[in-house]
């Protein structure tokens, strides 16, 4: 595998969003590592690229003792945002904060938040929201005999002008537009 800008330019910044899709070796330590590893940057003219592990092996590279990219699928940061986003996925109609799932991941929240908008591009409030509107989305389209409100109330918004207000400015139409166009859309065939 070549090593292009993107992909030194991501071994520079320890980018997370890399884990798994390529590993790097250094040829002065004879380790490689996964993209984010927090080792010092090596020169690039010592580095290669490898796309599996064992590539890397084959090679005659070892893991890093750090990153640890035989043990792991995924980095650190990467396995705490999926954690993240599977207890937001549980839990997405209950109202939460960023202390509270930071308590339950056992981290600070600044951390949290951090580790979660550079892996996602989100802030966790952005994930959260967009997690409550795929399934009103899916409610609205599926569930005829749970009312707006309902579905509002029942997936952790605030109140159905909130509720309103945020599926509108996701989707282009409000709730019940939305409902509506399915349903047409549904029964016309489509």
């Amino acid at each position: 595998m070549n090593m292009n800008e993107s992909i030194w330019q991501s071994i520079v910044n320890c980018e997370p969003t890399y884990d798994g899709q390529y590993y790097y070796a250094v040829l002065t330590t004879g380790i490689f590592c996964r993209p984010s590893c927090r080792s010092r940057t090596p020169k690039r003219d010592n580095v290669r690229i490898f796309s599996s592990i064992e590539e890397a092996v084959q090679a005659g590279f070892r893991p890093c003792k750090r990153c640890r990219p035989d043990e792991r699928p995924y980095g650190p940061d990467v396995e705490l945002v999926m954690q993240m986003k599977d207890l937001i996925q549980r839990r997405c109609h209950e109202r939460l904060t960023l202390s509270a799932v930071a308590r339950q991941l056992s981290i600070s929240p600044y951390h949290l938040h951090r580790v979660f908008k550079r892996v996602t591009g989100l802030t966790p409030a952005q994930y959260i929201c967009r997690t409550r509107i795929t399934r009103a989305m899916e409610l609205l389209k599926h569930e005829h005999n749970k009312s707006v409100t309902d579905i509002a109330i029942g997936l952790g918004f605030r109140s159905i002008s909130h509720f309103s207000t945020v599926f509108r400015q996701a989707t282009g139409q409000t709730p019940s537009e939305y409902r509506n166009h399915a349903f047409a859309h549904v029964h016309d065939g489509g």
